[in-house]
């Protein structure tokens, strides 16, 4: 193949299959579990110092089957467990299946650790090396450094043809791993690779998988792994990210301790309108930044929030920052871009459906005014095991999406969005979509006499592919019965309504406190026992508004109040539900042991926990 030449810091990624393959002219001596039956079995924990190259790959970006998205896991030659487990696939579990640069016959996510430092030239004086080397370090060969290990995406689901494969490959630590480049040079088949440096001889990759995924709440191997400064940013910012939050439950737990509630103070925070912007003519963004600087002990809140988080708003009270409505309205909005101290929103106003709260923003809010907000809430979840990722909105429903499409298309995933609006005018956040793509964004404009067929965007899905819904109800209902009518599983959709009916024939609900029930009190079920109460849930009521009336907005946490992300969810003992909004599965309403409280209704005379 001649030779290939690396810059500095460029990744390059190998290991034995899983990752990477050996030769079977080398007697088969592969990880990958394609190798057949009667192979020799290699010892994966038998510490080793040196290995050879067997094969170099390197390949452009390329299209990859069927997505219209570009990839560079098809990587070309440079000059069987699997079998049993997934027989289906086993023609190509092959070298460079995995997109890998270097194959190596011995080295794997066993016997390699965290920071490793690799030379790699030809053998010296003929002869293979066996020590570690500080004249590898003054030479001038390529020097490497293990500074990852892999965590393979959907493109191997999308590969092998296989649903949700991917997590296999850490579950059983066959990966691979990634290089950086210390030092640059040349590369062949071949040349030999000799560890000259290991500065943590007790972390090799398979035990930093185990907490990195397998036991990912053993805090004290989390804080060890923090410190290793041989990461790279994408492992050491997870770890950080892991021991931040687990501090900050350990402060909740201290407050708990001291006799308060647990809660940081100021739940409700004072946030400034700084600007206000119309999009089109019912659709206006408004920009949110904090009034107050953050604690010195508060939670890190400056990182961008998941794409499709919720943000609740109050709206129209006295403005103490207290927990109460006061009178006031509580509203639930999807954020399209920014953090917890800054984030814009965009909201719709439509005088027939408005229930208030965008009446207010539109026409009583300006810029310098300040709003109230509280629980940021993760919204629509990306299906990060899904080859291609569909869209479907209508209206002020892009809102839930566009966080996620600029995402999506950042990282070079395959996804597309079908927008359905009135006419080219009402297009919101116009220049954000142009930036995307006319291969991402289509959009159906009624007033030229175009529609968007629900039916045929389901039935024409690719394999593995996700698809969300957000729109009016009529788009909704039809994008219900679309699926229904497909092959398409639960997993497989996602309805992020922004309206629900949650109207109703009154009902009688049994409430009882949930560290009551844990106690014991009032165990035989009897609805007159001291701490359970009995409460009506009018006809135009929902058991949410009841609840918090009754017991406080606290009781009973809610984030969309439209049935989108099960924050509202209580425990059902007893009765029947008639369940509505989209948060639970098909299995989970069969069960009928939980609601959820903000669209779901009792049937006559139920009984739940909070």
């Amino acid at each position: 193949m001649g030779e290939t030449t690396r810059a500095p810091e460029s990744p390059l990624s190998g290991g034995t299959q899983s990752g990477v393959s050996a030769d079977p002219s080398q007697g088969n001596t592969s990880t990958n579990p394609a190798a057949t039956p009667s192979a020799p079995v290699l010892d994966l924990y038998e510490p080793i110092t040196s290995d050879v190259i067997l094969e170099v790959r390197s390949g452009k970006m390329k299209a990859l089957e069927g997505l219209k998205i570009t990839s560079a896991i098809d990587k070309d030659l440079c000059t069987g467990r699997v079998k049993r487990e997934f027989p289906a696939a086993a023609a190509r579990f092959r070298s460079g299946g995995f997109g890998e640069n270097l194959v190596f016959a011995h080295l794997n996510e066993r016997n390699i650790h965290i920071g490793d430092v690799f030379a790699v030239g030809p053998k010296i004086n003929g002869k293979t090396h066996t020590g570690l080397s500080n004249e590898d370090l003054q030479g001038d060969c390529l020097l490497l450094q293990v500074s990852l290990p892999r965590q393979p995406c959907f493109k191997l689901n999308h590969r092998f043809g296989l649903r949700n494969f991917a997590p296999n490959t850490w579950k059983t630590s066959r990966t691979g791993w990634y290089y950086r480049v210390l030092r640059p040079g040349t590369v062949q088949a071949g040349d030999e690779v000799r560890l000259v440096r290991r500065p943590n001889p007790a972390w090799p990759l398979e035990r930093v998988q185990e907490y990195l995924h397998r036991s990912p709440n053993e805090m004290a191997m989390v804080e060890e792994l923090a410190a290793i400064d041989e990461f790279g940013a994408e492992c050491k910012n997870q770890f950080k990210s892991r021991l931040a939050k687990h501090e900050a439950q350990q402060r909740k737990k201290a407050r708990l301790a001291e006799g308060g509630d647990g809660k940081p103070d100021d739940k409700w925070l004072p946030f400034r309108v700084v600007e206000k912007t119309k999009q089109t003519p019912r659709i206006v963004s408004f920009v949110f930044e904090a009034v107050d600087p953050p604690k010195p002990d508060a939670e890190p809140n400056d990182d961008e929030l998941d794409p499709g988080s919720h943000v609740r708003l109050r709206l129209g009270g006295d403005g103490d920052g207290g927990d109460q409505k006061d009178g006031g309205l509580v509203r639930s909005y999807s954020i399209v871009k920014g953090n917890k101290r800054r984030f814009e929103l965009g909201i719709a106003y439509d005088a027939a459906t408005s229930r208030g709260g965008s009446r207010f923003l539109h026409e009583a809010v300006s810029v310098g005014s300040i709003v109230h907000a509280s629980a940021f809430a993760a919204g629509v979840p990306i299906v990060s095991a899904a080859s291609h990722h569909v869209y479907v909105a209508g209206g002020v429903g892009i809102t839930a999406f566009l966080a996620h499409l600029e995402s999506l298309t950042s990282i070079n995933y395959s996804c597309v969005l079908h927008y359905a609006v009135r006419s080219a005018e009402e297009v919101a956040f116009a220049e954000r979509l142009k930036a995307l793509g006319p291969d991402v964004v289509i959009v159906y404009d009624a007033s030229k006499g175009q529609r968007m067929d629900i039916a045929s965007i389901v039935s024409s899905l690719p394999w593995n592919a996700h698809i969300s819904f957000c729109g009016p109800t009529r788009m909704m209902d039809a994008a219900l019965e679309a699926t229904r009518a497909s092959s398409l599983s639960d997993s497989d959709v996602h309805f992020e309504a922004f309206s629900a009916d949650t109207t109703g024939d009154p009902f009688d609900v049994v409430v009882r406190k949930a560290e009551d029930a844990s106690n014991g009190d009032n165990a035989n079920g009897d609805a007159g026992g001291a701490r359970a109460k009995t409460l009506r849930v009018g006809e135009d009521e929902t058991l949410l508004e009841v609840l918090q009336r009754e017991f406080g907005v606290d009781a009973v946490a809610s984030s969309c109040e439209v049935g989108n992300c099960a924050t509202c969810k209580v425990t059902v003992r007893a009765g029947r539900i008639d369940h509505r909004g989209t948060a639970l599965t098909s299995e989970e309403k069969a069960a009928g042991n939980s609601m959820l409280s903000c669209v779901s209704r009792g049937i006559g005379r139920v009984e739940i926990e909070i």
